[in-house]
């Protein structure tokens, strides 16, 4: 399981970004309401700069924040000993420091927290204990299509979901960056309300469909 003890399967920084771009993608379809989307993704959190967002409602979040040159994980765990932040960020790259240090990460507040190097390289400052959060968060930055497939239907009313379940096929050719057609979302989800609206979510996302009648 990737972890804080366990990161150095996690994918590259653009892999990375292609992984949140589409598991944001699959949560706007599943969810129509954003207010109780778990995973989201902002292209225009700042110039030349996106955001991820993990948020379970319950405490639990993360953010990850993309730019040039690589990337950097912020979790924070709820209900989990809060470390010293200058130790597990010790070794962080200056251009992280304003988003880790600045608002609205420096209010969540940090259990961990890991980032890539010039090299591409993962890294982590100093480990005070095992129990942060990160196994649980980072596991769906794996790649597997059937992780986000077991979450979403662990986690969703079954009434939302296709009576034989979320199509691992689908959810691959949508990790994979391909176009999203009505067919493909609706062996992602089993009703759409609103076409219209969903478009403008993936537009927001700048995630590529076509949902035109053929």
């Amino acid at each position: 399981m990737l972890s804080t003890q366990n990161y150095t399967d996690l994918p590259d920084s653009e892999n990375l970004q292609r992984i949140c771009k589409a598991v944001a993608a699959l949560d706007a379809i599943v969810s129509p309401e954003p207010e109780f989307r778990y995973y989201t993704y902002n292209p225009a959190w700042d110039e030349q700069e996106a955001v991820f967002e993990m948020n379970d409602g319950e405490g639990d979040q993360m953010l990850v924040l993309f730019r040039a040159g690589g990337c950097v994980i912020n979790g924070y765990g709820e209900g989990l000993d809060e470390p010293a932040k200058e130790a597990v960020t010790r070794g962080l790259p200056a251009m992280y420091q304003e988003f880790i240090f600045g608002e609205p990460v420096n209010s969540i507040g940090t259990t961990f927290c890991l980032w890539t190097t010039e090299q591409g390289e993962w890294q982590t400052g100093e480990l005070t204990t095992d129990e942060d959060g990160s196994e649980d968060m980072l596991g769906i930055f794996d790649g597997d299509p059937h992780t986000y497939v077991d979450w979403a239907q662990e986690y969703y009313e079954p009434e939302t979901l296709p009576e034989s379940g979320i199509s691992a096929e689908a959810v691959r050719r949508v990790y994979a960056g391909e176009t999203l057609t009505r067919e493909l979302v609706l062996a992602i989800t089993k009703h759409v309300p609103n076409w219209e609206q969903l478009s403008q979510d993936l537009t927001d996302l700048q995630y590529p469909f076509n949902f035109k009648q053929q």
